[in-house]
């Protein structure tokens, strides 16, 4: 569930997340993409800000929930600073889970991880609720779930889903699932492709991926993906989702080329220390 297609020798070949080769994606990731580390550990500061301002009504250890948690990073990056967390990751891709598990061990990764194979609609351990009718209106059938999740994270994965209802569907899947005040982050490529300064962005994007080493013809598969098997959306339709999904507080902390990333609050009860 990431940008960069794998296994694919043929820039006019689908990208497929189930190609063995999958092992590859850590090695060149964070080559591929500006500050790639400093994304993960921004995310990891925003979520534990928040949850730190909540600290004096929730006095559990955060449950969170990794939506595309293949390849591992999220895991690596806030399992690895904070032991007591306990961690959901959700990825359709085995081989990915499996890079996951496989850097989440070798890192040495001491907090508690349940992998799942597969999508939101298929966790379990989730009750329906009942809710009011215009609440289920307004964000639909999921939201009939228990939140059970304390923060959440979605990064580099929302561009794959093609169409605006799909985009919509998942983001308030996640609301659903979030208790009132939980963080969320979000990252994905937003733009419009019909745009010149969209063009400008990939030209100088593929500089920077080739000057790091990245081959050309990986470049070539990359940038053929763009429209075929993902669908970038501009910051404003990002904004205007979580919006709808149940989201306030919405920033933006992180961007590279076409690349940007959102922290979120889910509605309702939150504090914040003004220290």
């Amino acid at each position: 569930m990431r940008h960069t297609p794998i296994g694919n020798t043929d820039s006019n070949q689908p990208m497929s997340w189930n190609h063995p080769n999958v092992h590859k994606y850590a090695d060149t990731i964070a080559l591929k993409i500006p500050g790639y580390a400093h994304l993960y550990e921004m995310t990891d500061c925003l979520i534990a800000a928040q949850l730190e301002a909540q600290a004096h009504i929730r006095n559990i250890d955060p449950n969170v929930l990794i939506v595309g948690a293949g390849g591992g990073q999220e895991l690596i990056t806030l399992g690895g600073r904070h032991e007591a967390w306990s961690f959901t990751a959700v990825d359709p891709s085995e081989h990915m889970l499996d890079l996951a598990r496989k850097r989440v061990t070798h890192a040495g990764i001491s907090s508690t991880i349940s992998f799942v194979a597969g999508t939101l609609e298929e966790l379990s351990g989730e009750q329906p609720e009942e809710q009011p009718e215009e609440q289920r209106e307004k964000h639909g059938e999921e939201s009939c779930r228990e939140p059970i999740y304390d923060a959440a994270t979605c990064l580099l994965v929302l561009h794959f889903l093609q169409s605006l209802e799909s985009k919509q569907a998942l983001l308030r899947q996640i609301s659903a699932r979030l208790k009132p005040g939980a963080p969320f982050c979000l990252a994905s490529i937003n733009g419009n492709s019909q745009e010149p300064s969209f063009s400008i962005q990939m030209q100088a994007w593929k500089g920077h991926m080739l000057s790091q080493g990245i081959s050309l013809e990986d470049w070539e598969r990359f940038a053929a993906s763009i429209g075929r098997e993902s669908n970038p959306v501009s910051n404003a339709a990002i904004q205007e989702l979580l919006i709808d999904a149940g989201f306030t507080h919405i920033t933006r902390y992180y961007g590279a080329f076409l690349v940007n990333a959102w922290f979120a609050v889910k509605e309702g009860e939150t504090t914040y220390d003004k220290g």
